[in-house]
């Protein structure tokens, strides 16, 4: 049950979200999770400021997930995560944020996990 929204100050074509969709389905099994259950949201043309201004091509991703994941999983999906974005998106690696959240409780077809 992961959710990955990608927030972006850039404009994501129709074509570069299915390319990082289809990426971010496969990198999810660094977290031992499945594309069978991912979520993936974009919101581009965001205003963003990063270091005080506002600067063209960054990006912040929060991962959710239920349950739990260990340091170095969570090391190699940022890793993969910083590639696909800064490839398909062409924002360098260092105006990349990215954040984990894990939950205990997730709900889904009307009842919780």
């Amino acid at each position: 049950m992961p959710y990955i929204h990608t927030r972006t100050n850039t404009k994501i074509s129709k074509e570069q979200e299915v390319k990082i969709k289809s990426r971010l389905g496969t990198a999810i099994s660094l977290l031992n999770k499945s594309e069978d259950w991912l979520m993936v949201d974009f919101s581009d043309s965001c205003h963003m400021y990063f270091s005080g201004s506002e600067k063209e091509n960054v990006a912040y991703i929060d991962i959710k997930i239920y349950g739990k994941g260990n340091r170095e999983s969570y090391n190699n999906m940022t890793k993969e995560v910083t590639n696909i974005i800064s490839e398909e998106l062409d924002i360098l690696p260092n105006c990349i944020y990215i954040s984990y959240s894990e939950y205990e409780n997730w709900g889904w077809n009307g009842s919780n996990f």
